[in-house]
């Protein structure tokens, strides 16, 4: 029988600590929408500049590198299991760069998903490139697709038009990095901006839906879903990292600190209705967790 490592006095943030590989095959449970930041494999001894210091980018022993063929089959195993978690109207998104998203698209096709998007998320603060021989590097890539091809996804067009000042919204999303604010915790080497993660969640994903991460690290994901009034569980392996997921949500258990951190996350701000941090029981319908 899984056990939580942690969870909301609400129920509506549940923590595992341990592989996902291993764990998504211990529960029978269908997603109506997962995301994922799977390891990138760039801890190689590369180098970054983070508030004007140069620094080492690697990340620990979970992202260190492959070859291709490790890649794909890592891709595949953990996308094999994420389509059997996901309901028939499920939507994955998956966040990369050029070293890791292309073979998650050819794994996504082979496993028979329908890539609806490919998101470039354009930084408006990276950090420089220190060799000066080539571009510098001020974009991430999200994968979007559904889980069945005949089956019709959710998708609220009419918000992120509202939010895109009354024009379709594009594929190019113009965010910053993660904010100072962001960090009151602690930080995680990849921690996502909550500005991401809101505009995903409030595109693809309704008020009570279950949001599943399967690399939850800080539980940017979870802590997203929450202010917005979905429902999370997220995999972690990492004791510090589930340590600092904790924290974060528990820091938003202060409705003043909630209101805060929505009031910030401006496609929040711009949302014409927004769903309150807490569910009441009929959000809930007797659909919850097995464990």
């Amino acid at each position: 029988m899984l056990e939580a490592y942690y969870r909301s006095a609400n129920r509506d943030f549940t923590l595992l600590a341990g592989d996902c590989l291993k764990l998504m095959r211990e529960f029978e449970f269908k997603f109506d929408m997962i995301f994922a930041d799977p390891p990138y494999f760039l801890s190689n001894g590369g180098i970054s500049v983070q508030s004007g210091k140069i620094v080492c980018v690697d990340k620990g022993d979970w992202d260190k590198g492959g070859t291709p063929e490790r890649l794909d089959a890592f891709n595949r195993e953990w996308l094999g299991l994420c389509s059997e978690k996901l309901k028939e109207n499920g939507t994955i998104w998956v966040s990369g760069t050029y070293h890791n998203i292309f073979s998650v698209a050819n794994q996504l096709t082979a496993l028979g998903f329908k890539i609806l998007n490919v998101i470039t998320w354009a930084k408006t603060n990276p950090p420089p490139n220190i060799s000066c021989r080539y571009f510098t590097h001020s974009a991430e890539f999200i994968i979007w697709a559904r889980r069945s091809p005949k089956v019709p996804h959710y998708y609220n067009y009419d918000l992120m038009k509202k939010i895109n000042g009354d024009k379709q919204m594009t594929d190019v999303w113009r965010l910053p990095a993660i904010a100072r604010w962001e960090k009151s915790c602690g930080k995680h080497p990849t921690q996502k901006p909550l500005a991401v993660l809101a505009r995903i969640i409030l595109s693809a994903s309704q008020r009570g839906n279950w949001i599943l991460d399967p690399f939850s690290g800080s539980s940017t994901t979870g802590i997203a879903a929450n202010l917005l009034g979905r429902r999370f569980l997220g995999i972690e392996s990492a004791l510090e990292y589930l340590e600092l997921s904790r924290a974060r949500r528990q820091e938003i258990d202060d409705l003043n600190t909630c209101f805060s951190y929505r009031e910030k996350i401006k496609d929040i701000a711009l949302a014409e209705a927004t769903s309150p941090l807490q569910l009441g029981e009929e959000d809930f319908g007797g659909y919850d967790l097995p464990f």
